[in-house]
């Protein structure tokens, strides 16, 4: 003890200099920054405007060509137009090119030995290739290729709907299902053996995907089996759950949904309508279907529902856009076994006896491919008619 302290009066000892302390504790900053970050990645989640989110996104760079790659502007001098080359004749006539003097544009002409001239096909203008068993005055060409349209006074719907007059007459007066076979395209064998194995009344819808889908319509076809375009569409959970490239979404503009529709449409060609692919969210909005559907209508083109979505505006969309119309009522091979495969059939003989007619929808796995089959060869016995889709819309048209 210092002499100081000794002198010092009692009870008045020097107040201790305080350390000083932070407000907050090392973690609790910590846990206010990432705080910090995650309200403002949620803020531009909720509230920015980006209708792709999720979609694939690439960036290229693109640099200006160096100066000694650029080429010089070639100058064309501006004069009547001549010809230029002359091609040996042939049965009295010859060919001649004809090269415009102010555009540099070349035209072949065809001259006969009396005068007369023909101009050939300009450059490009050759035309895109028709599958089989389409017909080309209900295509047209569109920024992805050929595309169904309505011409005429012919539609798509009607001109490549499977079966005869007869038989679409018969269905009206005795019970008739429909079976879609849907996913079809990615995978030959499974498309093949659908294709082959089930009776031509079945109708077959395929994806757009597929090294070449138009191959394998070709051959449905010459099977005839009548044909959808299964469109893909956003579900809920996208993009975790994916259709595929160029699927339609439901916040996409109407313009975006519609060229990407035009895509799919280019795929491959025949079929009598559209048909959902996934979609449970697409399909729920009206919005969304609003387009897609007005289009359809104006290219004579039906849409399917595949049942799959409890909320879809589908049918109301189509009545009001006056597309022919149809909605599964149950999936036949929901359970893939063959008794519940059976019981799924069994109850749409119950619904077409109870309302005239039903539609069932299956996958090309092999069980239930055997079991249609199977199935199908016993179902007239019954009193009850195997159609394709188109002829159940009609039916439920007129019921």
């Amino acid at each position: 003890m210092s002499s100081d302290d000794l002198s010092a009066p009692l009870g008045q000892t020097e107040p201790r200099k305080r350390r000083f302390r932070l407000p907050v504790s090392p973690p609790q900053a910590i846990a206010a920054v990432l705080g910090v970050v995650l309200l403002g990645f949620l803020g531009f989640a909720i509230f920015g405007n980006d209708p792709m989110g999720g979609e694939p996104v690439a960036r290229i760079a693109l640099k200006p060509p160096a100066p000694s790659e650029e080429k010089p502007p070639v100058e064309v001098k501006r004069g009547p137009a001549k010809a230029a080359e002359k091609a040996p004749e042939v049965g009295g006539q010859k060919t001649i090119t004809i090269i415009d003097g102010s555009s540099g544009a070349r035209r072949d002409v065809v001259v006969s030995s009396d005068g007369a001239e023909n101009a050939s096909e300009p450059a490009g203008s050759a035309a895109v290739p028709v599958m089989a068993g389409s017909n080309p005055k209900l295509l047209e060409k569109a920024r992805y290729g050929m595309v169904p349209i309505a011409a005429d006074g012919m539609k798509p719907v009607s001109a490549y709907a499977a079966g005869s007059d007869a038989e679409r007459a018969r269905a009206m007066k005795i019970p008739s299902i429909a079976i879609v076979i849907g996913g079809l395209g990615v995978g030959a064998a499974k498309t093949t053996e659908a294709i082959m194995k089930l009776p031509a009344a079945v109708t077959l819808a395929f994806t757009p995907y597929g090294s070449d889908p138009g191959k394998l319509v070709e051959r449905a076809r010459a099977q005839r089996h009548e044909v959808l375009l299964q469109v893909p569409m956003e579900p809920f959970d996208y993009p975790d759950n994916d259709p595929g490239p160029q699927t339609l979404l439901a916040t996409a503009s109407a313009e975006q949904n519609l060229d990407r529709l035009l895509w799919h449409m280019s795929r491959f060609q025949g079929y009598v309508g559209l048909a959902n692919f996934m979609g449970a969210r697409f399909v729920a909005a009206d919005s969304a279907m609003q387009p897609v559907l007005r289009d359809a209508a104006k290219r004579g083109l039906a849409y399917f529902d595949d049942g799959t979505a409890p909320r879809s505006v589908g049918q109301a969309v189509a009545e009001g856009t006056a597309v022919p119309f149809a909605r599964a009522d149950l999936g036949i091979d929901t359970s893939p076994t063959s008794a519940d495969i059976d019981k799924a059939l069994a109850r749409l003989e119950s619904l077409a006896r109870e309302r005239g007619y039903a539609v069932g929808t299956a996958s090309a796995l092999p069980i239930s491919i055997e079991r249609i089959a199977a199935w199908a060869k016993t179902l007239e016995s019954r009193g009850v008619m195997l159609v394709p889709l188109t002829t159940a819309m009609l039916k439920s048209k007129s019921s």
